[in-house]
């Protein structure tokens, strides 16, 4: 089965008044049902890019995320699925595509997880 990532993508800059009632929820329930599906490999959130990215271009290391856009890269997915238009059904439920923000979905074409050892 092929993987992909999803890059799922947010407005950069939200106000408190912006905040969608129920938007970490519907976030969470996305999450279950990959899980769910057996489709989800792995997860990631990022924290929000305006107050914690860091961008290094050959010698240059400023703060804030490497273009300035009204949207970043708010988390990403890697999931199996059977073809695209099975991975693209997967990332349209995503609800970031109903918040305000979008999703990306790339083949994947190799990767690479550590192993290692259970923290005690």
């Amino acid at each position: 089965m092929a993987q992909y990532a999803i890059l799922i993508y947010a407005k950069a800059q939200v106000d408190e008044a912006e905040v969608i009632p129920g938007a970490r929820e519907a976030h969470d329930r996305h999450f279950e049902d990959m899980v769910k599906s057996g489709a989800l490999v792995a997860a990631f959130a990022l924290q929000p890019a305006a107050d914690t990215a860091t961008s290094v271009c050959g010698d240059v290391v400023t703060d804030g995320p490497f273009v300035d856009a009204k949207e970043v890269v708010a988390g990403f997915a890697i999931i199996e699925a059977p073809d695209l238009d099975a991975a693209l059904k997967i990332a349209r439920a995503n609800p970031a595509t109903q918040q305000g923000g979008g999703v990306e979905v790339r083949p994947v074409e190799g990767g690479f997880i550590a192993d290692r050892p259970a923290v005690a």
